[in-house]
């Protein structure tokens, strides 16, 4: 049988519906920074960025409509504000672009996974092999223009070691022991993630034009101030540095150059990622303060996400994905 024959699955479908809306929202975001930003090689980096996410929607949308399925609305020209003031530095920019693009690794990666059909497969390979050319790009840039912020360095030791005491999972007893290497993995992309939520939540609650929507957006920012003092305080506990802020790189501007649908959705879409972020920090932590802080920090964005369906359902704002059929509904039919 033909691979490139066979109907997309559930899987496959909701792959490329999440990829088209997440992927329409950043580009709606990457085309005002690419309209403002005034260092030319950052400008030739969003470029890049805005050409190849054009490729990936065409062929997205293809994939979508050869299954006779409609394709989401998802974000465009009528949620982009241009030629309004300055909202965000150069530098901001740079710094956007790189977190969304490990967002991007990880999409992409996820859905090769769940893929089944060839086509699909090669296209999320190609993806895939775009995040990583972006990555490249983005880190480049960014550690020759001196605003990349490498993790802490360890000191090498002569010898490998086991764990000899229960007391290595209880350092927040103060008889326990220093950070893991392993641990500061996911410490340091939890707070670089939190950093960019908290400075979008400052940033879209300046320019926001419902109330409604700003004080969604003050909720999240102290949600993700939280989040970051927690992680920060067991850094410094045991005297490692932590990620500068990037709250002095948003302007004073209160002109939106985006709707407030796209502003709720750009949110709602970081702290729902982020949960895979402090999940797998869970998964991987073996000292009891870090355990309880990410089971704190999951609590704490559900509730986010809680209030964020509520905004969102209550302006009809969230698009539905495709459902299974209610097997039930089609018998009454009859």
């Amino acid at each position: 049988m033909d691979a490139e024959k066979l109907k997309l699955t559930a899987s496959e479908l909701g792959s490329l519906w999440g990829e088209y809306v997440n992927g329409t929202s950043v580009d709606v975001v990457n085309r005002y920074m690419y309209s403002i930003i005034e260092d030319e090689a950052i400008k030739r980096v969003f470029n890049d960025a805005l050409k190849t996410f054009e490729k990936q929607k065409r062929q997205i949308i293809a994939f979508i409509e050869n299954e006779g399925f409609p394709v989401p609305i998802g974000f465009n020209e009528s949620d982009l504000f241009l030629g309004k003031q300055r909202l965000f530095s150069d530098a901001f920019c740079l710094n956007y672009l790189h977190i969304m693009t490990l967002h991007g690794l990880l999409g992409h990666t996820t859905a090769f996974s769940i893929s089944v059909r060839k086509d699909l497969r090669d296209f999320y390979d190609s993806c895939d092999n775009d995040a990583k050319k972006m990555y490249h790009q983005t880190i480049e840039l960014l550690l020759d223009k001196g605003l990349f912020q490498r993790d802490p360095l360890y000191y090498a030791y002569e010898h490998p070691q086991f764990i000899s005491s229960y007391d290595f999972k209880d350092g927040f007893l103060g008889k326990g022991r220093t950070l893991a290497a392993t641990e500061i993995i996911s410490i340091s992309i939890n707070l670089k993630k939190s950093i960019l939520a908290k400075t979008l939540s400052i940033a879209f609650s300046q320019v926001a034009e419902s109330n409604e929507v700003k004080k969604f957006l003050s909720q999240s920012e102290k949600t993700a101030d939280g989040q970051i003092k927690a992680l920060a305080k067991i850094l410094q506990g045991d005297n490692l540095p932590v990620p500068k802020s990037l709250e002095t790189e948003v302007t004073i501007s209160t002109d939106s150059p985006f709707s407030d649908k796209l502003l709720m959705y750009h949110m709602g879409f970081l702290f729902q990622a982020a949960q895979t972020y402090h999940g797998a920090g869970l998964a991987t932590a073996m000292r009891t303060d870090l355990v309880t802080t990410y089971e704190a920090t999951i609590l704490q964005n559900l509730m986010v996400t809680k209030n964020w369906f509520k905004v969102m359902v209550k302006n009809k704002w969230l698009e539905q994905p495709p459902l299974a059929p209610n097997r039930i509904e089609i018998a009454k039919q009859k």
